[in-house]
C-alpha cells in the first residue's frame, strides 16, 4: 500500500521555488507558507514581491542568491501596490496594508514576524 503522506507538500522541506496560493515564490522556499532556509520560524509566513524583477521571494537573501541584480526598494508613492503575500491564506497585501497591519494578516489574522521590520529599509523607501 502506498503511503499517501510520503510526498505531500506539507512534508517537502527541500528548498526550491514553490507555487503558494497560485503565486510563484522563488528562492530557497522550504514549505507551503513561504518559509525559507534563511527565515523559518512559525511567524515567517510572508513573501515580498521585489520591484526590480516583479517576483516574490521570502527574503532579501533568497533574492540575492537567486538573481544577478541589486534589489530596488518600493518608492513611497507605490504603497498601493500589492507586494506582500500572506503564506497562511494567500492574500496579497498592498505595501500600505502590510506596513499598517501590526504584523497580522488583515484577511486571516495570522501573525507575521515583527522582526521583519529590521529589514524594511531593504524593501521600502522611507521606512527604517
Amino acid at each position: 500500500m502506498k503511503n499517501l503522506n510520503s510526498n505531500s507538500e506539507a512534508e517537502d522541506t527541500t528548498p526550491h521555488n514553490r507555487m503558494i496560493a497560485g503565486v510563484l515564490v522563488k528562492g530557497k522556499v522550504i514549505d507551503h507558507q513561504t518559509r525559507c532556509t534563511h527565515y523559518h520560524s512559525a511567524l515567517d509566513i510572508i513573501a515580498i514581491k521585489f520591484k526590480c524583477c516583479n517576483t516574490y521571494y521570502p527574503c532579501y537573501s533568497c533574492h540575492q542568491e537567486d538573481t544577478d541584480h541589486v534589489a530596488v526598494p518600493w518608492l513611497v508613492d507605490e504603497r498601493d501596490t500589492k507586494a506582500i503575500l500572506c503564506g497562511a491564506c494567500g492574500h496579497e497585501l498592498t505595501i500600505a496594508e502590510y506596513l499598517s497591519s501590526h504584523n497580522t494578516c488583515p484577511s486571516c489574522h495570522a501573525s507575521f514576524n515583527p522582526n521583519c521590520a529590521k529589514h524594511y529599509g531593504l524593501y521600502f523607501e522611507g521606512v527604517q
